[in-house]
């Protein structure tokens, strides 16, 4: 008889664990328990259950051939006994025995076990907010709030919701709330930006600009939310924000999650400070035959060293298999090493995605970022249905190592394919050159020859040469605004694409130091751009105008600019550079 393995926690990491167990030891005694009575489904997918895409709830427990993952399952396809609705009290370590109470009846019983695997998950942050336990205000943690959630928008009880928290639940649920139900929806943020901890504010703020474009999407930042107002019968009315009372018929609470580490910090294992439970890179807690796996554990950032917590379903199944590989053996082999933080999230028509550091955190790491923005067809430019593409590629200055990129582009596989492959090679430290010469797979119909990852690399390095000198779409809206009619002390916006672009810039702000040069003839021109002056040079997308730096250093112009990312990023960032009916 093989060994007895408990498992606590039967929604992701835990029904991984137990099936690779068992497919490794058949004939190992396996027992999963969970609080629920409803287990083994994809909490990722909730907003999208929500939303309609997944069209029943079933659709979220049910395997690939289309069977539901029940108690009666696990026992029948796995060989894994479920005790649903049980919460594990207690862990007697000296007697190796699992304390467990029945939710329904108060009953208790003890379960022994050899090996004890926690796979307790995480549980949503519930801010301090005036009216939070109303009726109609919904964390989004569980397959039970997702049903009840639909279940109001889908009997028309919903016209208008308020999320609390714009990460990428937030975000998703108001997409689902709004796409196919048609509600109006206000999306409240304490930080100033929409996805905080995974976008720099230029990023953050394309991803805004669409979202705003999107009907019945209100998006209000650096506003929290501070009342949640009842109405008749206890019932959510409205919520004050801002000095301001908007009235809603629900409230999504959407502000993170903790990772659900009592259990084990009752029993004396080692708990990080910051939450999460403490693990090796077998998964083994500090009590080796105990092992930990999914949102519950304090992971290691493979980039900085230090401990970060990440919820994630591809986490959560990948550490599930490497605890259940080695409580098997009963001696660790496996290994997970950590993570490099990666995620992508679908935002209406668009995606945004992004691996590594922001450039805030990598300073709070104690390195010394510099980064590059580019934008560039996602495939050959003479390919038919190209659609622009918004890389950042962030690097430490010292040691020229790659520590992070973001993206924004069209929803689809295209930019995951390239957050994907900085995630493949982040774990090796890369140097900025690794990526510029990193070798991805090449057809018209899928990037460039020169691909817009390999070149946001050769940006950064370019960066870092002193070869460019670059200005954000920030700052470049900064200058402009400053730029008075008729002013000789100001920048030149030197544009130095066709005249065809050129011309309406021409007409509404040449008195405002807008002047044309073709990159193609600049070498020619050079006594016609003024000396002395401040040049802020611009095309489409970044690459004529990097061109025109290098032809007007060389000529001994020193106080030059590129717009980073071109008009294509002022675009996005939402100031036009002149009205848009006015480009042509």
């Amino acid at each position: 008889m093989g060994p007895k393995v408990v498992i606590v926690g039967a929604v992701a990491a835990g029904p991984k664990a137990g099936s690779r167990l068992k497919r490794l030891d058949p004939s190992a005694r396996v027992v999963m328990v969970d609080r629920d009575e409803t287990i083994s489904y994809g909490g990722c997918g909730i907003p999208y259950y929500v939303g309609g895409d997944v069209a029943e709830a079933e659709g979220l427990r049910s395997t690939s051939f289309h069977m539901i993952r029940d108690e009666a399952f696990f026992k029948g396809a796995k060989g894994i006994d479920v005790l649903a609705g049980w919460e594990a009290v207690a862990i007697n370590r000296m007697a190796r025995e699992l304390e467990l109470r029945e939710l329904k009846t108060g009953r208790e019983r003890r379960l022994a076990y050899d090996r004890l695997i926690l796979a307790t998950g995480a549980s949503p942050v519930r801010p301090d907010i005036p009216g939070i336990g109303l009726e109609g205000v919904w964390p989004v943690a569980d397959l039970h709030q997702a049903q009840g959630i639909k279940a109001a928008v889908s009997q028309g009880r919903v016209a208008r919701a308020a999320v609390v928290g714009a990460g990428p639940t937030g975000l998703e649920m108001a997409e689902a709330l709004a796409d196919l139900w048609g509600v109006e929806v206000d999306i409240y943020e304490t930080a100033d930006r929409i996805l905080p901890r995974f976008l720099d504010p230029e990023m953050a703020r394309f991803a805004e600009n669409h979202l705003r474009e999107q009907e019945g999407i209100g998006l209000h930042l650096a506003t929290p939310v501070e009342e949640i107002l009842s109405g008749p019968e206890g019932r959510v009315r409205a919520v004050r924000a801002g000095d301001r009372e908007r009235e809603t018929d629900l409230v999504i609470l959407a502000v993170g999650t903790r990772p659900q580490d009592s259990l084990a910090r009752k029993a004396g294992l080692e708990v990080d400070e910051g939450g999460g439970i403490v693990v090796n890179e077998h998964l083994q807690t500090s009590d080796p035959e105990i092992y930990a796996a999914g949102d519950c554990v304090a992971n290691r950032c493979l980039i900085t060293g230090g401990r970060v917590r990440l919820a994630s379903g591809s986490v959560a199944n990948r550490q599930g298999r490497v605890a259940g590989t080695n409580a098997a053996a009963g001696r660790p082999r496996a290994r997970f090493k950590g993570v490099v933080g990666s995620w992508i999230m679908k935002l209406f028509e668009v995606s945004a995605a992004g691996v590594g550091l922001t450039t805030e955190r990598a300073r709070e790491a104690g390195f010394d970022p510099v980064s590059a923005l580019v934008v560039q067809a996602d495939r050959a430019h003479f390919y038919p249905g190209q659609e622009l593409m918004y890389l950042k590629l962030i690097a430490d200055s010292k040691t020229r190592r790659v520590l992070g990129v973001q993206g924004f582009g069209p929803a689809g596989d295209a930019l995951a394919a390239r957050i994907d492959a900085v995630a493949a090679a982040l774990p090796s430290q890369p140097t900025v050159e690794e990526i510029s010469n990193l070798e991805l797979a090449y057809a018209p119909p899928f990037s460039s020859a020169m691909d817009i990852l390999n070149a946001t690399a050769n940006t950064v390095e370019n960066v870092l040469e002193g070869r460019l000198e670059s200005l954000s779409p920030e700052e470049f809206s900064r200058l402009l605004k400053e730029a008075k009619a008729g002013s000789e002390g100001g920048a030149v916006f030197l544009d130095v694409r066709g005249l065809a672009n050129v011309r309406p810039y021409l007409e509404s702000l040449a008195d405002r130091g807008w002047r044309h040069l073709p990159q193609e003839s600049l070498a020619e021109r050079l006594d016609e751009v003024p000396r002395g002056k401040k040049l802020v040079l611009i095309c489409n997308a970044g690459a004529r105008s990097y061109e025109a730096q290098v032809t007007l250093k060389a000529a001994g112009f020193k106080d030059t600019v590129n717009l980073s990312g071109g008009v294509a990023a002022v675009k996005r960032w939402g100031e036009p550079i002149i009205p848009e009916n006015e480009e042509g």
